[in-house]
């Protein structure tokens, strides 16, 4: 379904390299999530409630934390619109997203090693990751725009 080339997730796998329980929430999550990249955590609880049945949209927002604690997943806060969710490739790219619809895309950084940006002071941190956010207008958001007929 998604339009990345991402390798395949084994969730059971990737639970258990976590040193999480393997339970059928996370499982349907992880699952969720990997098929529908930048999805928010209502429409992933949503397609875990609707593969799974009994679980609360409480539980899939619990999960969805503790996947992101252990780096299972990424949590992308996009300017003010709800947070996304995505695998965690650990590869440190960064995002564009349309300021109209609010699509998000990846983008991968420049040079490939995290953290891919250095600023000019580190106030002595040990830097560890970048996160860009590219704003603009998508493609079709631009075409509507253009092909708005006069007087309405």
């Amino acid at each position: 379904m998604s339009h990345h080339d991402h390798p395949s997730l084994d969730p059971v796998a990737a639970l258990r390299d976590a040193g999480l329980r393997v339970t059928a929430p996370r499982v349907a999550t992880l699952a969720v999530v990997a098929e529908h990249q930048h999805a928010d955590a209502d429409v992933i609880a949503s397609a875990v409630r609707e593969r799974l049945g009994s679980v609360s949209h409480q539980a899939v927002y619990d999960v969805l934390r503790a996947l992101t604690e252990v780096e299972l997943l990424r949590r992308v806060d996009a300017d003010g619109r709800r947070a996304v969710y995505e695998l965690h490739r650990h590869d440190n790219h960064h995002h564009l997203i349309c300021r109209v619809c609010g699509r998000l895309e990846d983008v991968p950084c420049a040079v490939g090693e995290a953290p891919c940006l250095h600023p000019h002071s580190q106030h002595g941190f040990e830097l560890e990751v970048a996160e860009v956010l590219y704003r603009g207008v998508c493609p079709e958001c631009r075409a509507a725009q253009a092909h708005v007929p006069a007087g309405t």
